[in-house]
């Protein structure tokens, strides 16, 4: 693997132990999710996209969903204990998170944020989520990634 391949989601990975595969593809600019995957021929339900959030008390949130999927506002707030949530701007979450728009991850950003998973990628032995870069991808268990990253899963998508 070329030495610029790896991110520091990568490293945050395999500092802690953490068995994933990487996929990279060409993109040079923020694609959705939904898009990535109709192109790389991979299944949607599959790939969750991050999330960041502000709560009423100004601490930030972190989510994971589907990519196909809307975050369910009111129950993302009753997950972390929080009045009400709401997404931060784009402009925002390099400086909170460390990484750019579609290529943000829930793993090695600025802050370990409290985090939570959809409760569907427990039916997943595999779930795909950002790599840490705009054409880059990790693959791996939700439970390993739940642990790493402390998150817990609970039932916040829109139905």
């Amino acid at each position: 693997m070329a030495k610029d391949i790896k991110t520091n989601a990568m490293r945050f990975l395999e500092r802690n132990k953490v068995s994933f595969e990487i996929n990279t593809y060409e993109c040079d600019e923020f694609t959705d999710g939904l898009t990535v995957a109709n192109n790389l021929g991979q299944d949607p339900s599959i790939s969750y996209k991050t999330l960041v959030t502000e709560g009423k008390s100004k601490n930030y949130f972190v989510f994971l969903v589907p990519i196909a999927e809307e975050l369910d506002l009111k129950k993302a707030a009753a997950a972390v204990s929080e009045k009400s949530v709401e997404m931060i701007h784009v402009k925002d979450i390099n400086k909170i998170t460390g990484y750019i728009r579609g290529g943000c991850t829930p793993l090695g950003m600025k802050k370990l944020y409290p985090t939570v998973i959809d409760t569907s990628a427990e039916n997943h032995n595999k779930i795909i989520i950002s790599g840490g870069r705009i054409g880059s991808q990790i693959i791996l268990s939700p439970l390993d990634l739940a642990k790493v990253i402390n998150a817990k899963f609970i039932d916040i998508i829109k139905k």
